[in-house]
């Protein structure tokens, strides 16, 4: 009999499915997509995650493939206004490791159960002693499942599985953004992360491997959903001109444009059902520190689903003080979300030059190894 079943086979659920099969646990993967998606916005492998990895080979195979970035620079325009040293932390990981998110997704998938795709969850029903669920198929047919133990992590789209319309708490933001991987030619800054504030709106540069740079940019646009490809490829080429990145910009060919928003849940349990990554915490893209939380939620909780499966008790205090630790981390990665999306916003004239005063400010010795800290995971409370 299976004893747990988890609902997404993302990086997070792949991960928890992995970690879970790794101590003995029969684990049963379920995806609704056909295939594996090629569409990411997540790219960033922060220090704490890649330290909770280490113990099962996963960062390794990962380092394989990323790219490592010991540094970021905050700028106006040409001019820089102070730089951020990942590589001067106190950490085993002094790095930011950037990877596109499928290619995230591949790593974890070589050493996970195979997910069952095409099998959308449409219903979850928690009993004292197993969790419900109702599942449709390719092809239009249904099922039931029943499993001791059920985590969602099927991402947002998940959400709505168990938590009622108003119930968790949730901010949308007007900021749109556009965004491409783009090819470049070989540069000065080639591993460093560059977050450009200009008059404008923010544009975010950040290097992958294979000489690629991931760009985000603010954008004025109201409704990215209807934009058609060709405008939104010119936006983004306007707004990589008038930051310097002229070179950039010609290498444009593709731009997709997303909104941003963030999603508290104050629980994530009930009773055999839990709930982690997207599903429960959903924070701006703006500070690459989502998938993080949501992998470490699911380090954090593998070792207790596979105690209570093994003992046949749940861990009460353990999961209760798991539970407090990924909460108040998805708070606090939350906060500092907003504050980058305020930061990016468009200032021109005076609130221009206060925005550039209090950047030097927080990048100048000794409040820069506190920045750098806190844009590394150091404010997480573990997995």
């Amino acid at each position: 009999m299976t004893d747990v079943v988890i609902v997404g086979a993302g990086p997070v659920g792949t991960l928890l499915a992995a970690e879970l099969a790794r101590r003995g646990v029969d684990v049963r993967l379920l995806e609704r997509r056909a295939a594996p998606g090629a569409g990411t916005r997540a790219i960033g492998v922060h220090a704490p995650v890649l330290a909770a990895l280490e113990p099962s080979g996963i960062t390794e195979r990962l380092l394989d493939r990323a790219q490592r970035v010991p540094r970021g620079e905050a700028r106006a325009g040409e001019r820089v206004l102070g730089i951020v040293r990942f590589d001067r932390l106190s950490t085993r990981f002094p790095f930011v490791a950037t990877l596109p998110q499928a290619e995230t997704e591949m790593v974890l998938a070589g050493i996970a159960p195979e997910p069952e795709r095409g099998a959308e969850v449409t219903g979850v029903v928690p009993r004292e002693t197993a969790v419900e669920l109702r599942v449709g198929r390719a092809g239009g047919a249904r099922d039931e499942l029943t499993a001791p133990l059920v985590v969602l992590a099927g991402g947002w789209t998940a959400r709505a599985l168990v938590y009622r319309d108003g119930r968790v708490p949730t901010t949308v933001y007007p900021d749109r953004y556009l965004m491409s991987d783009v090819p470049v030619v070989a540069r000065a800054d080639s591993d460093t992360a560059i977050v450009n504030l200009a008059p404008g709106g923010v544009l975010e540069s950040f290097p992958l491997p294979g000489s690629v740079r991931r760009v985000v940019a603010w954008d004025a646009a109201s409704d990215p959903e209807v934009d058609e490809a060709s405008v939104r490829v010119r936006r983004l080429q306007a707004a990589l001109r008038a930051r310097g990145e002229a070179s950039v910009a010609d290498a444009v060919v593709t731009a997709s444009a997303f909104g941003v928003r963030r999603v508290l849940a104050p629980q994530l349990r009930r009773g055999r059902l839990f709930v982690i990554g997207d599903a429960a915490h959903e924070v701006s893209p703006i500070g690459g520190q989502g998938m993080n939380l949501g992998l470490l939620d699911a380090v954090g909780l593998a070792p207790l689903l596979a105690r209570w499966v093994r003992e046949g008790t749940a861990p009460e205090a353990e999961l209760a003080a798991w539970e407090r630790r990924r909460v108040h981390s998805a708070v606090r990665a939350g906060r500092l979300a907003a504050a980058n999306t305020v930061l990016g916003r468009p200032r021109r004239g005076v609130a221009d030059l206060a925005r550039r005063g209090l950047v030097r400010t927080m990048l100048t010795p000794p409040l820069d190894r506190g920045f750098a800290w806190a844009y590394a995971m150091g404010l997480d409370a573990g997995p």
